[in-house]
């Protein structure tokens, strides 16, 4: 019975077994679909790559596309390549904030007019140059908490549009790009981690001292095509750059290097198109670790000695474009150039001046340098001074800004122009008594006298603009024995400072200031002021009218004499007039047409057309009387009147200059005048 069960078991087993591999076979087939059908899912929405793209591998490449909205990215997306479109603001989907492994965002040239929202926050370097951005706001920047690269060029962005604190949740951000915007000043709050920053081309003016204050990472810094001037730009701004490794303040209005650069760690100075008058003796002291400086497209004619001092690392020093004078001033120049030999590179120290050495390079005028003698006293004649008259230099304009109470400059002290005391025609020193007087439009007569013998004076005037705005210094050297100097060719209608200090010479034959030449005391300043070109009768000055003016009875009887003559002259007219003989206008009555006039209407209305005998500075009208003609007409009850246009003698209209002309210079706004709108110098009512 046993053995006749056993098999039947055995088949019973069997099949249950069979029924559960089947169930696990149909169970893994069930599995195995479902995986193929998600997999097919998400590779069909977020796996592939878009249609209209191009990717390789984490790069997707949909630039210049034509697109108007960013298509669906694979998740794996690294850097995504979206510039040269069409992409709005409303093109940016919310589902790109997911894609977590995004690190670099190419957006420029595209249609933005906001800062772009929903971007992922693993972005750590966004493009978005040549777009239409104005504003930067902080709740967007603090999305992306890992950026390190911003470029902002070519946006409209402006220095209100910038939230304040906009960067403060950006510790890591190291690049800031803002050229070719609209700022007018530094934007505040950037972050401390900050190492470059460009603001080229916008229409910064003002840089205080608090401008760059926590900027101790920076190390480049771009102010190019701005409206920089020193006067405000404040003493210690760039000094709390320790940092700093290259400046550039390229196509600026700079007279001179602004005070208390960096020198520390800096290598790259570019100062061209600027208008450097004047290099300061010490302005680049201790840069020992500069290696290019650009001193091109400005005004400069020599150097001061010892410029160089501390440039043991230059090598590439670029001057092309200055009025180089290379008489026995730069014979130090020529000497350390040797010396250096081929270490440093110059390109455009080319001779301006004198005539003989013209359009030669320094470093070739051997024979011309060897015949110079070592000046040691500042000022005095050398062997290359033409026609061996009393040199004169162009000294730097007053350092400093608006932001201090007084102007700060190295060397020779000059006094400021600020409201903290008063300059008269006389000053008075410890050892010296100077006066000016104005002669004539453009000259002065200095006189002085000094307590004690000198072997020579320094004698400087500097002419004042607008405000306190200041010109160069001009300085002479006047022998000891004198006692008066006549300054000619100035400006008329100017205030000009003129300081006075006498010189003694010690065994070394050495220049120094009598006094304590730190201070003031040897220093005597008196300020004068020329007279106008169209000075009258009266305003002359006393000895000047005793030499020019005619005795007074030769006067008395020429004016008599014009008067009398003048009124026989009136009184023939008259009668010529009423009889009728002198008219000339015998045709022309009040019914008749203006077409029928033989007659000059600028002869009629008092002015002929060279105006030689009235001058007309302003455009206005003129009212004549047309007495009627013929002669035997019945004088008319009234009187009619044209009314006649007189123009100025220049020849100029009512809304243009006589000198128009077209400024094209870069990052100027002037095309109203162009376009034919009024301007309020041209205007006239």
């Amino acid at each position: 019975m046993f053995l006749i069960m056993a098999p039947v078991c055995m088949a019973k087993l069997g099949a249950r077994l069979f029924v559960l591999f089947l169930c696990l076979t149909i169970h893994a087939g069930m599995l195995q679909f479902a995986a193929a059908s998600i997999q097919g899912y998400f590779g069909d929405i977020d796996m592939t790559c878009p249609s209209v793209c191009r990717c390789d591998e984490d790069f997707i490449y949909c630039n210049d596309r034509g697109l108007s909205s960013i298509p669906s990215l694979p998740p794996s997306a690294s850097v995504l390549y979206l510039q040269n479109n069409h992409i709005n603001n409303p093109g940016l989907p919310t589902s790109l904030e997911r894609h977590l492994s995004v690190r670099v965002v190419y957006l420029y040239d595209n249609e933005l007019d906001e800062f772009p929202m929903h971007l992922p926050p693993s972005v750590r370097e966004l493009h978005l140059q040549d777009n239409n951005i104005r504003t930067i706001p902080r709740t967007t920047l603090a999305r992306m908490p890992l950026l390190e690269k911003l470029h902002l060029d070519d946006n409209s962005i402006s220095t209100v549009s910038i939230e304040d604190q906009a960067f403060a949740d950006n510790p890591r951000l190291r690049l800031l790009f803002l050229s070719r915007n609209h700022l007018s000043s530094i934007p505040s709050g950037l972050p401390a981690s900050l190492e470059e920053l460009r603001l080229d081309d916008n229409r910064i003016s003002t840089i205080p001292t608090h401008a760059f204050r926590g900027l101790n990472s920076l190390r480049c810094l771009v102010l190019d095509g701005n409206l920089l001037a020193n006067q405000r730009i404040a003493d210690d701004t760039f000094s709390r750059l320790s940092n700093l490794t290259e400046l550039s303040l390229v196509r600026n209005s700079l007279q001179t290097p602004p005070v208390n650069l960096p020198s520390a760690h800096l290598q790259r100075l570019s100062l061209q198109d600027n208008a450097l008058t004047h290099m300061p003796r010490g302005s680049l002291d201790g840069m020992h670790r500069l290696q290019r400086l650009d001193l091109s497209g400005n005004n400069l004619t020599t150097l001061p000695r010892g410029l160089f001092k501390d440039l043991d690392s230059l090598g590439q020093l670029l001057v092309r474009g200055n009025p180089w004078h290379c008489g026995c001033n730069l014979r130090w120049l020529y000497d350390w150039l040797r010396a250096r030999g081929n270490t440093i590179t110059v390109r455009g120290l080319t001779c301006h001046g004198p005539d003989r050495v013209r359009d030669l390079a320094l470093i070739d005028l051997g024979s011309e340098m060897e015949e110079c003698e070592v000046v040691r006293l500042t000022g005095t004649k050398d062997k290359g001074a033409v026609g061996g008259v009393e040199s004169s230099t162009t000294n730097a304009p007053p350092q400093g800004s608006l932001f201090t109470l007084r102007s700060k400059r190295p060397g020779f002290g000059f006094p400021d122009s600020g409201l903290d005391y008063t300059l008269s025609s006389s000053g008075v020193g410890k050892s010296l008594a100077l006066n000016v007087k104005p002669l004539s439009h453009n000259s002065i007569r200095v006189t002085w006298s000094a307590a004690q013998p000198s072997s020579s004076f320094r004698l400087s005037w500097l002419r004042q603009g607008t405000g306190n705005a200041m010109e160069s210094i001009t300085e002479t050297l006047v022998r000891g024995d004198r006692q008066e100097y006549l300054l000619t060719s100035l400006q008329p209608r100017s205030s000009y400072i003129i300081c006075m200090v006498p010189l003694a010479v010690s065994s070394e034959s050495k220049s120094t200031v009598s006094g304590d030449a730190d201070s003031d005391e040897a220093l005597v300043c008196a300020k004068a002021e020329t007279s106008d070109l169209s000075l009258s009768e009266e305003e002359v000055d006393e000895d000047s009218r005793q030499i020019t003016s005619l005795p007074l009875a030769g006067i008395i009887g020429g004016a008599t004499a014009t008067v009398s003559l003048a009124l026989i002259f009136g009184v023939f007219c008259w009668y010529g007039h009423r009889t009728g003989h002198l008219c000339s206008r015998d045709h022309y009555t009040r019914s008749s047409s203006r077409k029928s006039k033989t007659y000059d209407d600028y002869i009629e209305s008092g002015t002929k057309k060279d105006n030689t005998i009235l001058e007309i500075r302003g455009p206005g009208f003129q009212m004549t009387p047309m007495p009627a003609c013929p002669p035997m007409q019945p004088k008319p009850l009234r009187e009619d009147y044209i009314i006649h246009t007189i123009f100025p003698s220049n020849g100029t209209g009512l809304y243009k200059g006589s000198n128009h002309v077209s400024n094209a210079g870069h990052g100027t706004n002037r095309g109203y005048r162009e376009g034919g709108i009024p301007d309020i110098d041209y205007c006239y009512t």
